[in-house]
């Protein structure tokens, strides 16, 4: 069912819950985590890529994603993720997309700002703007980068900007870096907890954890106490497909070409890690 991304997220905080975020380059995926937040009855979030919005391929997904998205039993948003530029997100939020992540992280802190204000100013109040302080090491779209530590390589987010970043942009929900990369990390995630705690002290909008894939369930539970309320999944999710389809593969091609049969496949491994990553947000 429709509904806007700011409320599904406050709902689950008032639930001492956290929203998992899923990174959909497909419909098969798309399916198998909606399938999996109405067998869980929590709402879930369905996010594209911008080198995937940014096609007219991409945009029909969006379309696709907004339909099943709307005829799901339980709340589901539609994000446009990582998106830098304007024309990308207004045409994401015309094929569907009801939120956006406005990221000028990798910008001077003013021209972050700006970037905000300007999607603010395109998209009108009916979106739902996400924002980012703090830079990422790795790349979303891409399991291995750079050196992917955590904390030692990341671009800490200031917790003594975020009121005044908050305040300016406008934005209703604030992506954090705390040590959280995107892609898988080397050796064991060393979050920044004592950051995290610092920053949700001081704003009261939603806090988003981005590259949640690799970070023990253990960790993961802490977030929702921190006012984190939205975690982004697509590193673990997409590398379990893959490797699904790599290992039922030749079984299929012999069995006649069974394309059906391996979509299935497909679906049961992304179903798998959405029910999973449910269960632990919602401890």
């Amino acid at each position: 069912m429709r509904t806007r991304l700011d409320h599904l997220v406050t709902t689950a905080l008032q639930q001492g819950s956290a929203v998992p975020a899923f990174t959909c380059y497909d419909f098969t995926t798309a399916l198998a985590v909606v399938g999996a937040a109405e067998e869980s009855g929590r709402g879930a979030i369905l996010l594209v890529a911008p080198k995937t919005a940014a096609t007219a391929n991409g945009l029909r997904l969006i379309a696709a994603l907004r339909t099943l998205a709307d005829a799901a039993a339980v709340p589901v948003a539609v994000q446009l993720d990582h998106a830098s530029d304007l024309k990308v997100m207004a045409d994401a939020v015309a094929a569907g997309a009801d939120s956006v992540l406005a990221d000028g992280s990798s910008l001077p802190y003013e021209d972050n700002i700006a970037l905000v204000k300007s999607a603010r100013a395109l998209l009108g109040p009916d979106v739902v703007l996400e924002a980012e302080l703090g830079g990422l090491a790795g790349d979303e779209d891409r399991a291995f980068g750079a050196d992917q530590s955590g904390a030692d390589v990341a671009g800490l987010t200031d917790s003594a900007q975020v009121e005044d970043f908050v305040s300016r942009t406008g934005a209703e929900l604030l992506a954090v870096a705390v040590g959280n990369v995107h892609g898988k990390y080397k050796g064991e995630p060393r979050l920044r907890w004592d950051v995290l705690q610092d920053i949700a002290a001081r704003v009261h909008i939603p806090l988003v954890l981005h590259g949640a894939s690799g970070i023990p369930a253990g960790e993961l539970v802490k977030a929702a106490a921190m006012n984190v309320g939205k975690v982004n999944f697509n590193t673990e999710l997409r590398t379990g497909v893959l490797a699904t389809l790599q290992d039922q593969l030749p079984a299929h091609r012999a069995d006649g070409e069974n394309l059906q049969g391996l979509l299935a496949r497909w679906n049961h491994s992304a179903k798998e890690f959405a029910t999973a990553t449910l269960a632990t947000l919602a401890r």
